[in-house]
């Protein structure tokens, strides 16, 4: 595995020099910054990237008005508490993508999100706490706890919100290959605990987020 900073070097001579470079990189918020922000909005980007999954995003942009009022601006509790009737009118709503899982994916994450709340202080607080160093902790509590929010979906539901994370773009695996980090595209723990050490050890030697880091192997390709 190299150091951080030769595939630095790479990525740069890609991308014409280390300033070009440093320009493209995105920064996590702060915690508390993403403690600022409403479970409302937690809930709201993740159901997002949900409906994103495996669809055109474009589509589902376009659309996103016609969800925040068909969801009530995503209000947890209120979300929670959606029952047959509701989902009955949610499936018949053209305003969203008709897609029946996803739409009860909602009111999962919600009562999700309300568990979070008793637990830990809520969703905003529990991101935002969550160590970097443990970053795959969080994704598989996503994972196990939330509702399709496995794989990529939660990975780009925690950038997008603005949590220091990496995204398994098929760039950044290539270049985790490379490095021998993995041998293929990590699924088990064991490989998801090789690629958090690979990362932990770059953010040590460079001092760098794990975003910058991932953004930084993705353009190294």
């Amino acid at each position: 595995m190299r150091p951080f900073e030769e595939i630095f070097a790479i990525a740069a001579e890609r991308k014409g020099g280390a300033d070009a470079l440093e320009a493209m990189l995105g920064k996590p918020e702060t915690a508390q910054a993403l403690k600022q922000v409403g479970d409302d909005r937690y809930l709201a980007q993740a159901t997002k990237c949900i409906f994103q999954a495996g669809f055109n995003w474009k589509v589902v942009e376009s659309m996103w008005p016609g969800f925040e009022a068909a969801f009530e601006g995503f209000d947890v509790r209120r979300c929670a508490m959606l029952h047959d009737e509701d989902f009955d009118r949610l499936v018949a709503d053209t305003r969203i993508v008709r897609h029946g899982a996803k739409i009860q994916s909602v009111q999962q994450n919600a009562a999700f999100m309300l568990s979070l709340a008793q637990e830990g202080g809520g969703a905003a607080a529990v991101i935002a706490d969550w160590p970097s160093t443990d970053y795959i902790g969080l994704l598989d509590m996503l994972k196990k706890s939330g509702s399709r929010l496995g794989g990529n979906t939660g990975q780009y539901f925690l950038r997008f919100m603005g949590k220091d994370s990496f995204i398994l773009s098929r760039d950044v695996v290539a270049r985790l290959i490379a490095e021998g980090v993995v041998d293929k595209t990590p699924t088990s723990k064991k490989a998801m605990a090789d690629v958090q050490s690979a990362f932990n050890a770059w953010a040590d030697q460079s001092g760098r987020s794990l975003t910058e880091i991932s953004r930084v192997l993705a353009m190294s390709l």
